[in-house]
């Protein structure tokens, strides 16, 4: 059977609550969280077993050794959690130089950055979560124990990462094909996965509030197969890692403030774009229209163009985001948008594999919540014996002396992942997310155009063929962008390519609270999961 082939449109409706919903890329990861509110949980609780079951069920794009980021709405007012991870001491950019490289790698230890996800779950926990850290766990402890069925797309793009990572030959990596493959074969639908090694490591973090990945016996094994091969996190990087709080930042756009985590993530990206859109009147013209998405992509080429400037870890360099939110600077942006695509440029200010979720409760706390590995299974390095395939976000580090980005020691590099969130009058509307690299504040501005301009409701917001940005000119359209739209930008001097693979336009969730209470919720259909409620 052809699993993941769709030859027929088919028509999927917002989910629709009345007091609690969550919403994920996994089925089962969605249960985990409606069962924390069955038992009295709050949407903190069910944010975390639903992350936790994410890196069981849906190895593909986040694990144990992932980051995290997370809003949360208290019921009053809006918080915002950075879980990244640092450089470990050891890195340097005299050291990547002196190792012959130009840029900084994808794969091995030198991509890793300290995994800050479990102290992030504890983190949220201690300050938000109702029940006992180890019953949030248990999901997905018993999940990994027992085992599950693999999903469709989840085993498609196993199938990919298999014949990528079963080529490496740095001894960093050698164990991802016992941890990730039947004896050297990727699972495929339906197939039944357990891995008991990961379940004694969820166990472990869930006992030991996570202690035990930065100061005890997983912080050993993960330090120990760093010293055997040629890896860079010592014991003091982990133990010395912390979450950070941060105050969210934000943006008005038309009557709604559009929320997102500050640098280093990418987030102020989505809302620099929004900004230059304001001052056009999209819900004038239909949504598909050449001239509509001319401006979407103009606008988000010429914020990219300053994100890749200007974000880098504000512990390290200052970033001037408030320069770059100011609506004056967004004018000046907007002015050079024409009739014609653009070769974008940042400009001068004034001197002075990731997954999604979200969840709602009775008692009107709202969590966005993100975690990710990278590039999938993320660097390749997998500790042997538990199940945790570290991240290789160190790879958006430059190796430009003069970047703000630039790697160094204990810093956070800029950051792909990205939890948002949409208030109006002060009143949560609820939160929202799109995973995936680049994509993501792509996809944060398209999902607000979509409900602000053009009144769609979550579901019909997500299944909306989607564009993306690449370099210079370069613009990808997802299969479904209607041809007169494709043939238009080209004459527009875009250069466009269109794909039908909807993994790279990203997989996204929301949930959003109706003027009479109710949550209508939304997940991608280019993913397995699923928003339910009750």
């Amino acid at each position: 059977m052809k699993l993941i082939d769709l030859p027929y449109s088919s028509r999927r409706l917002p989910a629709i609550a009345r007091r609690s919903m969550v919403a994920t890329s996994q089925p089962q990861a969605v249960l985990a969280g409606l069962s924390m509110l069955e038992r009295g949980g709050n949407a903190v609780d069910a944010a975390i077993a639903a992350a936790a079951m994410l890196t069981v069920v849906e190895p593909t794009s986040n694990g144990i050794g992932s980051d995290a980021f997370a809003l949360v709405w208290d019921g009053r007012s809006l918080h915002g959690l950075n879980g990244s991870g640092r450089a470990p001491q050891a890195i340097s950019l005299e050291t990547m130089l002196q190792a012959g490289y130009e840029t900084m790698p994808a794969y091995g230890w030198p991509s890793v950055t300290v995994p800050g996800a479990p102290r992030a779950w504890r983190d949220l926990h201690q300050r938000f979560g109702r029940l006992d850290f180890e019953e949030v766990l248990m999901p997905a402890i018993s999940a990994a124990e027992d085992g599950f069925a693999v999903t469709p797309i989840v085993a498609h793009y196993w199938n990919l990462a298999l014949r990528r990572y079963e080529a490496m030959t740095d001894p960093a990596t050698s164990a991802w094909l016992n941890t990730f493959s039947y004896r050297g074969r990727a699972p495929s639908t339906g197939d039944m996965w357990r891995s008991r090694r990961q379940a004694r490591t969820l166990r472990r973090i869930a006992q030991t509030g996570a202690d035990d990945f930065y100061q005890g016996e997983l912080a050993t094994q993960i330090v120990e197969w760093a010293q055997k091969t040629g890896g860079f996190i010592s014991a003091a990087d982990l133990a010395h890692h912390t979450s950070t709080w941060v105050e969210p930042i934000s943006t008005s756009y038309r009557g709604y403030q559009v929320w997102e985590i500050p640098p280093n993530g990418q987030g102020l990206a989505a809302l620099m774009a929004l900004n230059i859109l304001e001052g056009f009147d999209l819900s004038h013209n239909a949504r598909d229209t050449i001239q509509s998405y001319h401006l979407q992509i103009e606008a988000m080429k010429l914020a990219f163009a300053d994100a890749h400037r200007y974000i880098a870890d504000p512990e390290h360099v200052e970033v001037p985001t408030k320069a770059l939110l100011s609506k004056r600077y967004a004018a000046s942006r907007r002015s050079l948008i024409g009739d014609y695509a653009i070769e974008p440029q940042h400009g001068e200010l004034p001197k002075g594999g990731t997954v999604y979720l979200c969840a709602v409760d009775g008692d009107g706390m709202m969590v966005s919540f993100i975690q990710s590995n990278y590039m999938g299974f993320g660097s390749g390095v997998v500790v042997p014996e538990t199940g945790i395939a570290l991240q290789n976000r160190g790879a958006n580090f430059s190796l430009d002396p003069q970047h703000p980005n630039v790697l160094a020691p204990n810093k956070r590099p800029f950051h792909t992942i990205i939890p948002s969130f949409l208030t109006r009058d002060g009143e949560a509307v609820g939160p929202f997310g799109v995973m995936g690299g680049a994509m993501q504040p792509q996809g944060h501005a398209q999902m607000i155009l979509n409900r602000v301009d053009w009144q769609l409701n979550p579901q019909a917001s997500l299944d909306a063929p989607r564009w993306q940005v690449g370099a210079g000119r370069k613009v990808f359209l997802e299969y479904g962008v209607p041809q007169f739209i494709a043939e238009g930008l080209r004459a527009l001097g875009h250069e466009v390519e269109i794909h039908a693979e909807g993994g790279m336009f990203g997989r996204g969730q929301i949930i959003w609270r109706l003027p009479n209470g109710s949550l209508m919720g939304g997940s991608d259909m280019r993913a397995d999961g699923c928003a339910l409620g009750f």
